[in-house]
């Protein structure tokens, strides 16, 4: 199962938006040999590793920028809980704990609130396919699996609640706001995928 997956709910505008919009730019990133390895029952500890190290160097970055701005968005958004790149610290450090992590030189734009939400739908979103990457690593006996373990049961909760709040603050918004968010969904996913595919 692709680790972006994205768990239905109820529809509304932004996130119908956000699924047709963004879909060629998701299908893109699943398109990387940790995938294709799991795809075809070949996953291996190194390509794991690489990955997990792929990961942090975006996640890492968008989760300080975040936190810039943890304020404006009140408790309801749980931003401290939702703060995920130490689980992918502990994941490598049980494989290689001196190997060194390299940063995503070409981050999305992350000023603006819109911005914002929008890697951050495409980011949370990637907890639900986690679910299901761990069974899978569980079965090939890797233990690197914290971070995809993510918030364990309470990922579907918590994945329903981010929508909820991401579709009321997009329906309360302009127009162009929600065109915003789309558009950072998008980059960031391409940006990801960049980063993850060819760098």
């Amino acid at each position: 199962m692709p680790i972006f997956a994205f768990m239905p709910v109820a529809t509304t505008d932004i996130l119908a938006q956000l699924r047709q919009q963004t879909r060629p730019y998701h299908e893109a990133l699943e398109q990387n040999r940790f995938n294709q390895q799991l795809a075809a029952g070949t996953v291996s500890v190194d390509t794991t590793a690489w990955f997990l190290a792929k990961l942090y160097g975006f996640l890492a970055l968008f989760e300080a920028r975040l936190q810039q701005h943890a304020a404006g968005f009140g408790p309801a958004w749980e931003i401290d809980q939702r703060q995920r790149s130490h689980l992918i610290l502990d994941d490598l450090r049980r494989y290689s704990p001196t190997t060194p992590l390299p940063l995503c030189p070409a981050m999305p734009a992350l000023d603006t609130r819109a911005q914002l939400l929008g890697a951050f739908y495409v980011l949370e979103g990637s907890t639900l396919g986690g679910q299901v990457i761990t069974r899978q690593l569980a079965q090939a006996g890797i233990p690197l699996r914290s971070y995809f373990s993510g918030y364990g049961t309470q990922t579907g909760p918590r994945w329903k609640r981010f929508v909820e709040l991401l579709s009321a603050e997009a329906h309360a918004a302009p127009a162009a706001f929600q065109a915003a968010v789309v558009e950072s969904a998008s980059l960031t996913f391409q940006r990801l995928a960049a980063w993850i595919n060819h760098a």
